[in-house]
């Protein structure tokens, strides 16, 4: 699969009073890196629901916190397809630590995250149209 890897960097805003990142914010590291994700394909948000009908939404997700994030870290995202289907796709994502002075990496969040496809009017489950299916598939594990 192409992983994608999308940089995100620990603002102040992001953490707690002892400059460790709150952890709901792991979450939108990993939203936004599925929407940067989309992007990279071409695939704008507004634009699948304008030509489509649909939006992708979280069904659920299941995440590991092993080891903190703090403040001012630079961060990578890492995503991949684990499994997609016609009217959904499992993502496999991590935050990785990377350390600016030796290049190491250090795992920190890793979760899986389920998305389904809606149509936008009936907000009821909705097969991927096709060229989009298309588009994913290229991207994921085989």
């Amino acid at each position: 699969m192409n992983e994608f890897v999308w940089p995100v960097r620990v603002y102040y805003e992001d953490t707690d009073s002892g400059g460790v990142v709150y952890h709901s914010n792991y979450l939108n590291f990993m939203e936004r890196a599925r929407t940067e994700w989309l992007r990279s394909l071409q695939l704008e948000q507004d634009e699948l629901i304008n030509e489509y009908g649909i939006i992708f939404v979280v069904r659920s997700i299941s995440i590991d916190y092993l080891k903190p994030a703090l403040f001012n870290d630079a961060l990578y995202v890492k995503s991949k397809i684990k499994k997609l289907s016609r009217v959904s796709l499992i993502f496999e994502q991590q935050i990785i630590k990377q350390n600016e002075q030796t290049n190491e990496q250090q795992l920190l969040t890793q979760g899986i995250v389920k998305i389904a496809c809606l149509s936008i009017t009936e907000k009821k489950p909705a097969a991927i149209p096709q060229s989009v299916y298309n588009t994913f598939s290229a991207q994921s594990c085989k």
